[in-house]
């Protein structure tokens, strides 16, 4: 029974979230509080209008939100809609991007374009997602993008103050003490807010504290006394949070290296590119005992690992020449040559495995154009103009090159995962003999079908299916084949991921609660 059902029908609770700056932690406070929310008894669910990321989450329906959102929904524990995140941008090139809409692509657009041209439309958007979600959830918790305080954007804004105010919200203003000015942050944030505005913030929580609290707090008092706001929480630096990031700004962050791990069974190199997407896909072998996993920027960092992975891309063709263009393709060749490293690609990285791609409809560039692949596998890709958004489950194919021995008819790997892609790829009538494909797939309610492509050594291969090293058997199964080519020690299965991503939710979630105001929060939604 749900606490919270003395309040209206479509009159859920709300709490925003807002921040001094991208990248001040809203996504995992959020996430967090959804997570409290949810074991004191509410009904509870998140909502971002407007979210610009590369990172995805296919809905259970196969529509396209921001991942964000995705994993707070997981967090609280219920399925993810479009309407907790109904706009997405999705940036393709340098000032254009794929507007989703409850989604579905709705057009390529610049940003001025964007700006003038559809942002006038969005409230009514905005406000029937909202409406929805209240009518169905005890609490909403909304979170901001980027700073309220962005001038030159707050006229036509639909994700911050002005949502606020549509909404009635109360706001708490978030800051990373961590990257330092943490009071002119939130002094200045206040200063260039209009005063119905400032009236909206009813608290701050400093975020990402190292060190010692007393020293803090003549800080924090005068904080208090120069803008009548109270201080809700400091919340301490969390380490190795294992929730999936939002963007590839938290690349930057990453204690990660640029070289080879000696110390490492196996290592394995992740290529950043300009418009990686959906990197969260590595997540799992990341948290693998005795697993190197590094993203390198520049062919000079990658080396001699066990393991290549072209990742996701919202830019295919435009990934592939930077890759070109900084020395990826020989520096790849020459790994594998000297290390017999594996070659794997995800998605875009997929794609770019192949012989060749082409946009006739001139989707990821304003002119059609067709490019070599890196040529590794018999595959051609073409655009289409229809986009692909649908979670899949299904097996391993018999025999199936990446694993080794394959597996029999008692004991089939299970895998799901989820697409999310605007190239239809086909195998080449030759070299066949040289190339299978991988798995069979279907989505709910559907036919299965075979899905990906390898070559029969099974030193390159590539699948659009991400989140295939979620999958815990197959993950450590594959890894296992790369330890037996190394003549290492086979190794047993680790973690579960979704038991890990559980664990996780919790222990930011104590986190958060041990040093949060709770009652103060209930407070301002209006909860006792």
């Amino acid at each position: 029974m749900s606490k919270h059902e003395n309040k209206d029908a479509g009159n859920a609770a709300v709490l925003m979230l807002q921040g001094t700056a991208s990248d001040v932690g809203k996504s995992v406070v959020t996430a967090a509080l959804c997570r409290i929310f949810m074991q004191d008894g509410y009904r509870t669910a998140p909502f971002k209008s407007q979210n610009m990321a590369l990172n995805s989450y296919v809905t259970a329906d196969g529509k396209e939100i921001g991942r964000a959102q995705g994993m707070q929904a997981e967090a609280c524990g219920i399925e993810a809609t479009t309407d907790m995140n109904p706009i997405l941008i999705k940036p393709t090139h340098d000032m254009h991007a794929q507007i989703v809409v409850h989604g579905r692509p709705l057009a390529n657009m610049s940003a001025a374009s964007y700006r003038r041209d559809y942002l006038p439309t969005a409230k009514a958007t905005v406000m029937e997602a909202l409406g929805r979600l209240r009518s169905a959830y005890d609490i909403v918790v909304m979170e901001g993008a980027g700073s309220p305080a962005e001038i030159n954007l707050k006229d036509r804004d639909i994700v911050n103050m002005n949502l606020a105010g549509w909404a009635d919200a109360p706001v708490i203003l978030v800051a990373d003490i961590d990257r330092g000015g943490v009071f002119a942050f939130l002094v200045g944030t206040l200063e260039l807010l209009e005063p119905h505005e400032r009236k909206r913030v009813k608290g701050f929580i400093i975020n990402k504290f190292r060190g010692d609290l007393s020293l803090l707090q003549p800080g924090l008092d005068w904080l208090e006394e120069r803008t009548g706001i109270p201080v809700l929480g400091v919340l301490p630096y969390i380490e190795d949070i294992r929730l999936e990031a939002e963007d590839s700004v938290v690349l930057e962050n990453l204690p990660q290296k640029q070289q080879r791990d000696d110390a490492s069974d196996i290592d394995i190199a992740v290529i950043r590119s300009p418009r990686i997407s959906n990197f969260t896909d590595v997540d799992p072998l990341r948290e693998e005992p005795g697993v190197n996993v590094r993203f390198v920027s520049k062919s000079a960092e990658l080396g001699k690992p066990d393991v290549i992975i072209l990742p996701g891309t919202k830019n295919t063709l435009g990934d592939l020449a930077y890759i070109r263009s900084e020395g990826f393709e020989t520096a790849i060749a020459e790994a594998m040559h000297a290390s017999g490293a594996q070659l794997v690609g995800i998605c875009g990285g997929y794609q770019m495995l192949g012989q060749k791609l082409s946009d006739p409809h001139g989707l990821e560039n304003p002119h059609a154009q067709e490019m070599e692949g890196l040529g590794y596998l018999p595959l051609a890709t073409i655009f289409a103009e229809e986009k692909r958004t649908v979670r899949v489950r299904g097996q391993l194919l018999r025999d199936c090159p990446i694993l080794p021995g394959g597996w029999d008819n008692s004991n089939p790997v299970p895998v799901e995962g989820y697409e999310i892609h605007m190239g239809s790829t086909t195998l080449l009538d030759e070299p066949k003999a040289a190339a299978c494909p991988l798995f069979e797939v279907a989505e709910a309610g559907a036919e299965l079908k075979t899905e990906g492509c390898g070559l029969t050594d099974g030193h390159v291969w590539g699948t659009y299916l991400h989140g295939i090293f979620h999958n815990d058997e197959f993950r450590g199964q594959w890894l296992n084949g790369i330890r037996e080519a190394k003549g290492l020690e086979r190794a047993e299965a680790a973690f579960s991921v979704k038991e890990l991503k559980e664990r996780e939710f919790d222990r930011v979630a104590e986190t958060v609660r041990q040093h949060l105001r709770m009652d103060v929060v209930y407070k301002l939604m209006g909860i006792g």
